[in-house]
């Protein structure tokens, strides 16, 4: 299911990840380079310090040779030293001999200091340790973002959903704040999913919870055009309410196309359901109301009715709906169409809402669809959540509608 669409998302992703690998490689070099360059740096004026240090010591030592050269000798010798020693204290020649080395130790103390520090070239050194980082800018997803909007729009993705996909995406990836080691899979992932869910689950709501705390009969009602599986999909909700402990009654609101009860009589006697049926060519909106009636003194707990199918450009057909729409006044009205109808089935859906606002949809031959438009558009467009996905013939092919399962499924993140 979706599988074209699957795989145009894997390319917009490994595209992305290509670039943030070759950008992240690129300044891992630098890096290192850097950090080369500033070991050399430092060694260079480790040395330098070295030398200093040498020099002060012979310049020390120097000095105190030539003090000794200058003592007078004998007694002139003997009345120096006292008078040398007499006002100060004890040992004050060796202090002096010791000046070269607190020169010398000073200066050796001062480059371990510096070493401890950090030393000369420090922030060169500390920026190494951010090696593999880089940022993605809006130039380098250029390229991959024109080829994913082109893939979606092919992809029967409606043009301003695909607008909003790319705009949701350049703010996940773009910025400062997005930073990108070698392994970018997560973060590009996480930014498909946003942009995704984002469309995609456009009013969503607990449908199970919303059925079980509504008032009884509750009154759903099925549009959509002729041939798109409304009636089969009407019989699988009986099935997946008779699973779920509700009882249920058909209504044949069909009431011009030849054929229609007959159709929806063979689901019911398949499912040993109730029907409510008028004659051909009889008020749609008088069935349903009637199957209301029924429902409301049999105890039924849900009235699944049945509309008319021609093409959504007939008036006629629109106003039929307005009218079903006020004088039944049903708890939820539900279109119904073909997935791999895509950019048709999403007008379809505009046009229906608009006639008799609809609160949800249901995409039937879901199964069959590799291009996914309408599933990732609908909700978008119509402002309505997609309910349910019809995924074969049987009465139990009929899967509840989870955006969040879908956009893993596309992405190929495992549950």
């Amino acid at each position: 299911m979706f599988d074209s669409l699957k795989d145009k998302l894997g390319s917009f992703r490994e595209d992305v990840e290509e670039t943030a690998e070759e950008k992240a490689a690129e300044a891992e070099s630098e890096d290192a380079a850097e950090e080369a360059e500033a070991v050399e740096e430092a060694d260079a004026e480790a040395d330098a310090t070295e030398q200093t240090a040498a020099d002060a010591t012979a310049e020390a030592t120097a000095a105190a040779a030539r003090s000794d050269a200058t003592q007078p000798e004998g007694d002139d010798a003997e009345h120096g030293a006292e008078t040398e020693t007499g006002g100060g204290e004890p040992g004050s020649d060796a202090e002096g001999d010791s000046g070269g080395a607190d020169v010398a130790g000073a200066v050796t103390d001062t480059v371990a200091e510096d070493d401890d520090d950090g030393g000369p070239g420090f922030a060169k050194r500390a920026k190494s340790f951010a090696t593999g980082q880089t940022v993605i800018e809006e130039e380098d997803l250029e390229a991959p973002l024109e080829e994913l909007e082109m893939a979606l729009l092919q992809s029967d993705v409606e043009f301003s959903v695909a607008q909003e996909i790319m705009a949701t995406l350049r703010e996940e990836l773009v910025g400062e704040t997005h930073r990108f080691t070698k392994s970018t899979t997560g973060v590009v992932q996480r930014a498909l999913k946003n942009a995704l869910l984002e469309v995609i689950s456009v009013g969503q709501f607990d449908f199970d919870e919303h059925v079980a705390e509504a008032d009884k009969p509750l009154t759903i009602v099925f549009t959509g055009v002729n041939g798109v599986g409304k009636t089969t999909s009407i019989a699988k909700m009986a099935r997946y309410f008779e699973e779920r402990g509700l009882s249920t009654v058909l209504a044949n609101g069909d009431t011009y196309r030849a054929g229609a009860n007959e159709q929806i009589e063979e689901h019911a006697e398949a499912l040993d359901k109730k029907i409510i049926t008028h004659e051909q060519g009889g008020d749609p909106a008088a069935v349903i109301y009637d199957a209301v009636e029924y429902a409301e003194a049999n105890d039924v707990d849900v009235v699944l009715g049945d509309t008319a199918g021609r093409l959504h450009t007939s008036d006629d057909l629109m106003e039929q709906l307005s009218k079903i729409d006020r004088v039944v006044e049903p708890d939820m009205t539900l279109f119904v169409d073909e997935a791999v109808a895509g950019q048709d089935a999403v007008q379809r859906a505009k046009q229906f809402n608009d006639a008799a606002e609809i609160d949800g949809a249901v995409l039937t031959k879901a199964d069959a669809d590799a291009q996914g438009g309408a599933a990732i558009s609908i909700a978008h467009v119509t402002g309505k959540p997609i309910l349910f996905l019809g995924t074969g013939q049987g009465y139990d092919d009929i899967e509840p509608f989870d955006p969040e399962e879908l956009v893993d499924r596309l992405l190929g993140i495992d549950g």
